[in-house]
């Protein structure tokens, strides 16, 4: 058999595993908060900056509105954002922090430090890991 077929030479399949990896130390952190990982990300960018279109929010998680719509609804029922409708062009809605969806950020103030200091691996060895994986689904987005 070929090694390129074999599953410990599949990029895709160590990117996976990575990824599951990751969101399953992130998991106990985020159950004590009452969240998933997907609204802990829709949370990271709010806590940036609220007013967020749900498009933009959707080109910023990579993920549809077939998958953010149910997601964003789970959220504002559990009090977390409030969707609005835009002022300026009712087309368009707009996500806000609710006041508990603010105290979560104090709350998770300190989930990505614990969640690295598992990982094993330095601060540069991060900081160039997130620069090439960004780049790989950047190139793989734009082929």
């Amino acid at each position: 058999m070929s090694d390129a077929l074999l599953l410990d030479s599949q990029l895709c399949f160590a990117l996976y595993a990575a990824s599951r990896a990751v969101t399953a130390a992130y998991a106990p952190h985020l159950k004590a908060l009452g969240l998933t990982y997907p609204q802990y990300l829709v949370l990271l960018v709010l806590w940036e900056g609220e007013g967020v279109r749900v498009s933009e929010l959707g080109d910023r998680l990579h993920l549809d509105s077939a998958t953010l719509t149910p997601l964003l609804k789970r959220m504002e029922a559990q009090g977390i954002v409030d969707r609005r409708r835009s002022q300026q062009d009712e087309r368009v809605v707009e996500l806000f922090l609710t006041p508990h969806g603010k105290r979560l950020k104090r709350k998770a103030e300190d989930i990505p430090a614990s969640v690295f200091a598992n990982s094993g691996l330095s601060v540069t060895q991060a900081k160039q890991l997130r620069i090439h994986l960004q780049a790989l689904t950047r190139r793989l987005r734009e082929a």
